[in-house]
């Protein structure tokens, strides 16, 4: 069965939305906002700053992948290219099969970063909030989670470049 054009259309324009959101925060956080905090803000000052936009990125960040991993799913059926699941004829299957594994990093990361890091870095920051001494320091955990971002960052990178390679084949 054919995908109707406005279905693909929609499809096409939530999936740039979505794409735009996601690689939009990583590229904001990662080349300005870590930066700036880290110079114009007190270390605990930037711990609760880098928290709340962490926790508003996290929120954009899994509706971007729902909506990503949807649209993606109809495009993929939709397109002549496609010849069933890894299929690797064609120059088209390998970009996107790669895609799709690059993606797989990004959200492997994402799940770390939002049920793992971040959690470890806002326990931390209560308990140096009291005084108490810390198992790992603030600045050990906010350089794994700069890491984590350029990492997720530079992966989204390589996704829009597979998605560029897999439309011109």
């Amino acid at each position: 069965m054919d995908t109707p054009n406005w279905a693909l259309s929609l499809s096409f324009w939530l999936h740039m939305l979505a794409t735009v959101s996601w690689v939009g925060g990583q590229t904001v956080i990662s080349l300005l906002i870590i930066p700036i905090g880290r110079k114009v803000l007190s270390g605990d000052d930037f711990s609760q700053f880098l928290a709340k936009i962490n926790q508003r990125m996290r929120s954009i960040a899994w509706v971007s992948f729902t909506v990503l991993i949807g649209t993606g799913l109809i495009q993929i059926s939709a397109d002549q290219a496609h010849e069933g699941f890894l299929s690797l004829q064609t120059n088209w299957g390998v970009a996107i099969l790669i895609k799709l594994l690059v993606f797989g990093g990004i959200l492997a990361l994402t799940a770390y970063q939002t049920w793992g890091l971040s959690p470890i870095i806002e326990r931390s920051a209560l308990l140096q909030s009291r005084g108490k001494k810390l198992p790992v320091p603030m600045e050990t955990l906010h350089k794994r989670e700069t890491i984590t971002l350029w990492i997720n960052f530079s992966l989204s990178i390589v996704v829009l470049l597979l998605t560029a390679i897999a439309r011109i084949s």
